[in-house]
């Protein structure tokens, strides 16, 4: 069973497509990645799917409610999780906790209880006078998810959720979203780390405004990614980088931080082969090592091959 339905999806701002035609369903309890750069058309869309801002066309199921129709019903059986956490950092961890309560008419014993797991999953417990602007990032972060499903809703929006948060409380911040999907609430999830996506069931990713490829990321890497990948560390990434753009055996060759991840046309070629031939490039090469393909190579390939076109 599908928990959102997005049917022929598109926003205008002037003469600006920001988001461009799109349809994509999500299923009931799975976690979902929607990914891409910054100004891809994700945050749009995701404003869209919750009801606050009106598609130019299209329309989209969202449990159960369309958000051209009943933007209202929408709201009331969605979580939403901005890239700013939503919280209200001159108010207390308690007081935060208890305007998202009232936003949902929460109150008596179903009140309390929630309130007793935000503050267990956030580490806040016996700590809820503390102004939330002195919280550190990654507990502002786990707040700031309990409140946006204090009033369990089947669907929960993540926009962005990690962005500036260190790397451990963004893996244990997976953990918690995890949880979430085990007890069957379907999570859509933004990011632009795309190592996160391994941790999404399915991923649609985006490019201004259309998407550009879906699937699992099993499925993502086996569908886009027909060649061996090999890095290639070097303290000369830029000259290395040039030396094999102008090769005609090199098929695609991107920049990963200090190193290159290139594929070649030769099936055969291998971590020896490609270390002998750039002996004779006179460039410094520390290593040559064949790798498991990751969807950021899946990304780039991709709008390689747009660019291309």
């Amino acid at each position: 069973m599908n928990s959102i339905e997005v049917v022929n999806l598109t926003k205008k701002f002037g003469d600006f497509i920001s988001v461009n035609n799109i349809s994509f369903s999500v299923k009931e309890g799975e976690i979902f990645g929607f990914l891409g750069a910054n100004g891809a058309g994700k945050t749009t869309t995701i404003k869209m799917m919750n009801g606050i801002l009106v598609p130019t066309s299209g329309d989209a199921i969202v449990a159960g409610y369309s958000v051209m129709k009943d933007p209202n019903k929408v709201k009331l059986n969605i979580g939403y999780m901005s890239q700013r956490f939503s919280l209200y950092n001159d108010l207390s961890v308690a007081e935060n906790i208890e305007f998202f309560g009232g936003v949902y008419g929460m109150d008596g014993k179903l009140f309390e209880d929630r309130k007793k797991w935000v503050l267990k999953i956030s580490n806040l417990e016996q700590q809820e006078k503390l102004l939330t602007k002195s919280l550190p990032g990654g507990i502002k972060q786990r707040l700031a998810l309990g409140t946006a499903v204090i009033h369990k809703p089947k669907i929960v929006f993540l926009d962005e959720p990690t962005s500036g948060v260190d790397p451990i409380s963004r893996r244990s911040f997976w953990d918690l979203i995890n949880d979430l999907s085990n007890e069957g609430i379907t999570v859509l999830v933004t990011t632009h780390y795309l190592e996160e996506a391994e941790y999404c069931n399915n991923i649609i990713l985006m490019d201004a405004g259309n998407i550009i490829a879906e699937g699992s990321s099993t499925e993502l890497k086996k569908n886009y990614i027909k060649r061996k990948i090999f890095e290639i560390e070097s303290s000369q990434t830029i000259k290395l980088f040039e030396f094999l753009k102008k090769l005609d055996f090199v098929a695609n060759i991107s920049i990963f931080g200090n190193n290159l991840h290139v594929s070649f046309f030769d099936e055969n070629a291998n971590s020896q082969s490609i270390s002998k031939l750039l002996e004779n490039s006179t460039l410094s090469i520390n290593n040559v090592t064949e790798i498991i393909p990751t969807l950021e190579d899946v990304f780039i390939h991709l709008l390689e091959k747009k660019n291309d076109k």
